[in-house]
């Protein structure tokens, strides 16, 4: 944390606090909401395309920690959070015809990321 601590944010970056805070309320709601999916796509009752969307955003997800702090490549972790950010979309219009309560579920996280995409864009242009 060190080193992300020395890196050039914008004024409206929120304090390192916060990510702790928000991550430990929405990773419950990403694990219920795509567990209910991932359920469901067991058992035969949703299609196995609903498995994309879902799994790549959770791969994405758990890359960027790695890409962010332990590889420090703003630019990598730059490309993972839009992936992450468009693997949301994509999950949520995928899962809409089949579980409206498990879409509505991933709009925190859909906000949240669209704010921390727009905090890594900030960061990665200001530490070019």
């Amino acid at each position: 944390m060190t080193w992300y601590e020395t890196l050039a944010k914008p004024s409206w970056a929120p304090q390192a606090s916060v990510f702790g805070i928000v991550w430990s309320i929405l990773y419950p709601i990403i694990f219920i909401a795509y567990g209910y999916v991932i359920f469901r796509v067991i058992r035969g009752e949703y299609p196995t395309a609903l498995l994309a969307p879902v799994l790549l955003n959770l791969a994405a997800n758990v890359a960027f920690t790695p890409i962010q702090f332990g590889l420090r490549n703003l630019w990598v972790a730059e490309v993972d959070i839009v992936i992450v950010l468009a693997t949301i979309v994509w999950s949520m219009i995928a899962i809409w015809p089949h579980s409206k309560i498990a879409t509505a579920a991933l709009t925190p996280y859909l906000v949240w990321v669209a704010i921390a995409t727009a905090l890594q864009s900030s960061i990665t242009w200001l530490n070019r």
